[in-house]
């Protein structure tokens, strides 16, 4: 019997870039945003750009309706909703259907991720990989304390697999909850490290925190593997 028998993988920067969500959420605030308020879609996408690419997070809609002059806090929460409820438009980085593809013939295939339940799936089915994995498993299906690194998700998903944690291997990108949580299960732990990612610049906050091993594209995982 073959030492690995199952990979899972988190979604979010390990299989599309996640920077697509968030540009594709801005440009549907954009467009709200002309409608609503007479902010002109383009140039309010443009805003909405230059302040996550100057590294602005959680209060970006905050800052964006205060250049426009808006105070209105209420409208703050809409465009969060608009943000989370819209359909978006993504691609898997480039190499990850043909992978999973190869090690589907192989290994059993498992999706394993935390964020908001519906705006999981409306990633997930935009896409359109979920026919590749044999058991997926969004945290929020038992609320956010389920969220990594709770050790639920991961002992769900090695119950779907029908494989043991120790021939099990959990593929993601964040330091700070992927990789804790599935090695106190007894997973063998993959970080993606790519430049430019969301996540990239940080730094495991504790030995225990770190990966098991750590590659700069998905595809190297074929390597790893053999």
């Amino acid at each position: 019997m073959p030492k690995w028998q199952a990979i899972v993988f988190d979604l979010d920067d390990t299989l599309y870039p996640e920077r697509d969500f968030v540009l594709s959420g801005f440009w549907a605030v954009a467009r709200w945003g002309e409608r609503h308020l007479g902010i002109q879609r383009d140039q309010g996408y443009a805003h909405l750009c230059a302040l996550y690419e100057s590294g602005v997070r959680g209060d970006t809609f905050n800052r964006w309706l205060a250049a426009q002059g808006i105070t209105d806090a209420m409208l703050i929460s809409r465009l969060v909703q608009v943000y989370r409820e819209h359909v978006p438009c993504l691609t898997p980085f480039p190499e990850v259907p043909d992978l999973l593809t190869r090690l589907h013939r192989r290994y059993r295939l498992g999706l394993l991720s935390d964020g908001y339940l519906d705006v999981q799936c409306r990633k997930l089915a935009a896409l359109g990989l979920e026919s590749y994995f044999d058991a997926i498993v969004f945290s929020d299906e038992w609320g956010r304390e389920a969220w990594k690194p709770s050790l639920k998700p991961f002992q769900a998903i090695l119950r779907q697999l029908e494989v043991a944690a120790s021939a099990a291997i959990y593929v993601a990108d964040n330091p700070l909850k992927d990789f804790v949580g599935a090695r106190q299960v007894g997973m063998f732990t993959v970080r993606i490290l790519r430049p430019g990612g969301e996540y990239a610049h940080l730094v495991p906050p504790t030995p225990q925190h770190a990966p098991d091993h750590t590659i700069n594209r998905v595809s190297e995982l074929e390597r790893l593997l053999n």
